[in-house]
């Protein structure tokens, strides 16, 4: 290790663990992603270990540092839920052979853009889920391939242009519904959250970290960068995005869905469709109306049918 290392490791081996993410590393400025992650490993403490597939996050560590306490690996994209049974696996032999005691024990936490959660991740998740596999999942939502460029992902909401998504109509077609996909599987545990609500994210992580078998969290994670903003506006961006009902805070658990925070008043979709670039299309050079009002409805009919009458 250098000398410059070495001065490094022990300027930084004091701090604690929330200053240490993304201290000294490329993240872009106002990451909403970053956002919730400071706010998760809050919860969660120094005892875990993440299982990091390829993307924005991965660029937190840079050889031989990373600013996680526990522990952390490195996967693929589509790997990460592969990569976290070994761990798990490994662990549960050490406990079992006493070759670390239960104290020393780790939480195993994937950790993934949309890229790898809504696509080319899920195959591994849905067999890990299945199998039901003692770990936390956690998903930060960009709308895209953001460590790539911002390209169209299986993520990506309906209207917003991307890198590969440039027709005056933007992208035409749907953001899947991960939480309900996850949720047909019958896991311990799934949620909705957003750093702008950290206290709804912190009692949720909290639930989480509390139980066993498969936990899976969806962080809704406004990128300045790919969703053409300004860094200071992220706060702002992702109160929106739960104030006008684009983004549901809600979680499943025991076969039910709850929603943790409903808006008592709904802001129009447009306040928070105007706060970002990848939406000016539809103001200018003129107004497009109907895809407005397309995005509103879609909106309207979800909360419509939540708000209905059991």
């Amino acid at each position: 290790m250098t000398e410059q290392a070495v001065t490094l490791y022990k300027r930084m081996k004091d701090l604690p663990s929330s200053h240490l993410l993304g201290a000294g590393t490329p993240m872009c400025a106002g990451c909403g992603g970053l956002q919730a992650l400071h706010e998760v490993y809050d919860v969660l403490g120094e005892k875990t270990l993440f299982v990091n597939a390829a993307g924005c996050m991965t660029l937190l560590t840079v050889y031989p540092f990373t600013p996680f306490r526990g522990s952390w690996l490195y996967t693929a994209m589509a790997s990460a839920p592969a990569g976290a049974q070994g761990v798990r696996d490994a662990l549960d032999i050490l406990l079992a052979k006493q070759r670390i005691k239960p104290e020393q024990d780790l939480d195993v936490v994937v950790l993934t853009g949309d890229g790898a959660a809504y696509g080319m991740g899920l195959s591994s998740t849905s067999s890990a889920i299945e199998r039901g596999l003692d770990f936390i999942y956690l998903c930060y939502d960009n709308e895209g391939y953001g460590n790539t460029g911002q390209q169209t992902s299986a993520a990506t909401p309906h209207g917003a242009k991307t890198s590969t998504a440039t027709t005056s109509r933007g992208f035409g077609g749907y953001k899947k519904d991960l939480f309900a996909i996850w949720a047909a599987h019958r896991p311990a545990y799934v949620a909705t959250v957003i750093g702008t609500e950290p206290l709804d994210l912190a009692r949720k992580i909290e639930k989480a970290k509390s139980m066993q078998g498969p936990r899976l969290i969806i962080a809704l994670a406004p990128c300045p960068t790919g969703w053409d903003f300004d860094p200071m506006e992220t706060v702002e961006v992702g109160r929106l995005a739960v104030k006008t009902g684009v983004w549901p805070l809600k979680e499943y658990e025991n076969g039910r869905v709850t929603h943790t925070k409903v808006p008592s008043e709904r802001v129009p979709v447009e306040a928070y469709l105007k706060k970002q670039g990848r939406f000016a299309h539809l103001f200018q050079p003129q107004r497009n109306e109907a895809l407005i009002a397309d995005i509103q409805a879609r909106v309207d009919a979800y909360w419509a049918e939540v708000e209905r009458p059991a």
